[in-house]
């Protein structure tokens, strides 16, 4: 309980129902190792895409004055792995999760997938417990006051490249397809298709679905004469 008012604190919120908070904070290792009833936080991690996604989109729109292919550039660079693992170490997310013995003894609980994931089921806890107005002061604490948008974003996206180069032939359609897993459970490593009117056109291995995706993306880019940053 000490530890939860301290991230509380931190957070500037206070939780009526500890126990959301207490399922943001369990990694899949700790849930299935523990047997706990109120699951991992993979549910939460879910909603809190979503949730994320709105509020930076919302706050984009009211804030930057440009077309709308360059907000979703911004917004990319803003929700991606890399910034959310960022935001995550700012408020020293790392130091509360609950992992597997595994995880915790390879490094987990520095892992920025899993940081980033945690840091969606965070928000998907404040959003549950709080509403939406609740959720959203939290996420624009971590919106840069200065922001503007450049032409060279602030992290590299490369589905959001690929996806704009598509489009230009409406008739096509890209697709990202899960093949497999990699290792075990405190190791695991996913492997992604990327497949173009059922065409593979990449593939790339991550320690999570979402990176994967990205490398996958980036391997199709760099086959179709495009330079991957």
């Amino acid at each position: 309980m000490e530890k939860i008012e301290k991230f509380e604190e931190t957070i500037g919120y206070t939780f009526k129902n500890k126990q959301l908070l207490h399922q943001a904070f369990s990694h899949s290792s700790y849930a299935n190792e523990k047997k706990d009833p109120s699951g991992s936080n993979e549910r939460l991690e879910f909603l809190g895409d979503s949730v994320l996604s709105i509020v930076v989109s919302d706050f984009l729109y009211k804030n930057i004055n440009v077309a709308e292919g360059e907000l979703t550039k911004l917004r990319a660079s803003l929700v991606c792995e890399k910034s959310l693992h960022i935001f995550a170490q700012q408020i020293h997310l790392g130091d509360y999760l609950l992992l597997g013995k595994g995880e915790e003894n390879t490094g987990g609980r520095e892992r920025p997938s899993i940081l980033a994931d945690a840091f969606e089921a965070v928000i998907a806890a404040i959003y549950l417990d709080g509403g939406m107005e609740a959720a959203a002061k939290h996420i624009l604490r971590f919106m840069p006051d200065d922001i503007q948008y450049t032409k060279k974003p602030v992290f590299s996206d490369f589905k959001t490249v690929l996806q704009e180069i598509v489009q230009k032939n409406p008739e096509e359609k890209v697709e990202y397809v899960l093949i497999g897993e990699e290792g075990p459970d405190h190791n695991k490593r996913f492997v992604v298709e990327v497949r173009l009117n059922s065409q593979v056109i990449g593939k790339g291995k991550g320690k999570s679905k979402k990176e994967a995706e990205q490398f996958a993306a980036r391997e199709a880019l760099e086959l179709m004469g495009y330079e991957a940053q």
